[in-house]
């Protein structure tokens, strides 16, 4: 017995005929017939008298009516219910940003996305990098926008733009030039992402330079927010590092001075997935929409560079 055979069956009953049942289903006649035909023989039993202009149903078919409906019901609640959590209609969007999003013009994604669709959930989570890679790596997200470095097993990495990390302060000499990782190991730092620490990509990069000089980098300060650390900065309390994004916004400390790295650093911005996972519409999209504002906006800030290849889209 088939969904495809009660179906037909179910037609036949309503429409009384199998040209109509047809017609409604859009088979042929024949196949509706030889669908119901099936039916009957599977059951041991007649369905319909077949008269001459009509199908009478049989006492067996008005049994066989509610099971056949709830059958066919429960197949197709199934179907909508799953085609809901796909579409852009309806369902939920999980997606992870990294933690000073709105730094990278990220800020308004939320509301672009919720006026184009209107009826699906959205649910956005910004914390450092390396939590996010682990919440998509967990399957907690489907995606996200994060700084690399990050631990990338299990994940599928784009990226998209890199952004040069400068060494922020109130104190040093404006013509001091540029900042050597010695000068970071001896300086007195405030850092912020405490939670995340040294897991932290921009940390990272810089401890392990610190590490092949056989040095050491120990703030003095840790604070969770990055707006935190330039309020110390400004104060003349200790010197940070930031991404050229934030030292361009417009909130940034008129009394710090920036300062790029004798070996240039940069944190490279990327899309990731979970390896192996088709992202759903709805996510899909919002990954689509995020890049794109990046690619609309961060070219017009100096010292942003964008990586040479277009890489491809995110369920590719």
């Amino acid at each position: 017995m088939t969904i495809t055979q009660l179906t037909a069956f179910l037609a036949a009953l309503e429409h009384g005929s199998f040209t109509a049942a047809a017609t409604n289903l859009r088979m042929t006649q024949a196949s509706v017939s030889e669908l119901v035909g099936r039916l009957e023989r599977e059951l041991g039993v007649t369905l319909f008298t077949r008269g001459s202009r009509r199908l009478v149903p049989t006492a067996a078919a008005l049994e066989l009516r509610p099971h056949a409906n709830q059958a066919v019901s429960a197949v197709q609640n199934g179907i909508d219910t799953i085609s809901a959590l796909n579409s852009l209609d309806r369902g939920t969007c999980t997606f992870g940003v990294l933690r000073n999003a709105a730094y990278y013009a990220l800020a308004d994604l939320a509301e672009t996305f919720h006026l184009r669709y209107p009826n699906v959930r959205l649910r956005l989570v910004g914390i450092n990098s390396a939590h996010v890679a682990r919440s998509i790596a967990s399957g907690e997200l489907e995606a996200g926008l994060l700084v690399l470095p990050v631990d990338e097993d299990g994940l599928e990495v784009r990226p998209l733009f890199r952004d040069e990390v400068l060494y922020a302060s109130a104190a040093r000499p404006a013509d001091a030039g540029p900042v050597t990782i010695d000068e970071i190991a001896a300086a007195k730092l405030v850092l912020y992402d405490a939670f995340a620490g040294w897991d932290d990509p921009t940390r990272r990069q810089l401890l392990e330079r610190a590490r092949l000089r056989g040095l050491t980098i120990d703030p003095a300060i840790e604070v969770e927010n990055v707006e935190t650390a330039l309020d110390l900065v400004a104060a003349g309390t200790a010197d940070t590092v930031v991404s050229r994004s934030i030292a361009e916004s417009e909130g940034f400390p008129s009394g710090i001075r920036t300062f790029s790295f004798a070996e240039p650093v940069h944190d490279t911005i990327a899309l990731v997935r979970r390896e192996g996972m088709l992202l759903s519409p709805a996510t899909h999209r919002l990954a689509e929409l995020a890049e794109q504002m990046l690619r609309e906006r961060l070219p017009e800030h100096r010292g942003r560079i964008p990586l040479q290849e277009r890489p491809p889209s995110p369920n590719q």
